[in-house]
């Protein structure tokens, strides 16, 4: 399923590039449960500008991210991260990704999830994505360490049904 939604994601930026939405875009059927070229556009779309909060030398990854927010990295530190989180005006996660063979093998991470300056980590979610994102196609753990309610930051981006869609 992750392999779909690469494709469609990678779709979707030669259509922004190409000022359209591919056909196969347009065809609800050849997309994941939840996903619609709205939504794909939305998650294509970064936010203008540096948002405040964040540190210095952070770009954006991505758009909106259903369940999760805007994602923003300095590239020295991608992908592992921290990847920090950012919707309605305030920073909202720390984020990092471990490949699983790193696990595997061993790993282990000592005092390496913090939060920003300023804020509390409420919970930590760990997402396992077996066939990898884009960004990150490998196996591994997505580990937001959230500084706000896992209820709230559900609704993120347009995901009315409070669940982790299939296409995150």
């Amino acid at each position: 399923m992750r392999t779909i939604v690469a494709r469609l994601l990678c779709a979707a930026l030669l259509a922004v590039v190409a000022g359209g939405v591919p056909a196969a875009a347009q065809d609800h059927g050849a997309m994941p449960p939840g996903m619609t070229p709205e939504i794909m556009k939305m998650m294509m779309t970064p936010l203008k500008g540096k948002p405040h909060g964040l540190p210095a030398g952070v770009t954006p990854v991505d758009g909106c991210i259903p369940a999760m927010g805007y994602h923003y990295v300095n590239s020295k530190n991608w992908p592992g991260g921290p990847i920090y989180g950012y919707y309605a005006g305030k920073p909202i996660f720390t984020e990092i990704m471990v490949a699983k063979k790193d696990f595997d093998a061993g790993l282990n991470l000592d005092d390496k999830l913090k939060p920003l300056p300023g804020y509390k980590i409420d919970h930590v979610d760990i997402w396992y994505e077996p066939n990898g994102h884009p960004g990150f196609a490998t196996p591994h753990y997505d580990v937001h360490a959230w500084y706000i309610p896992h209820a709230q930051h559900m609704t993120f981006c347009k995901n009315v049904s409070g669940k982790r869609p299939v296409f995150v």
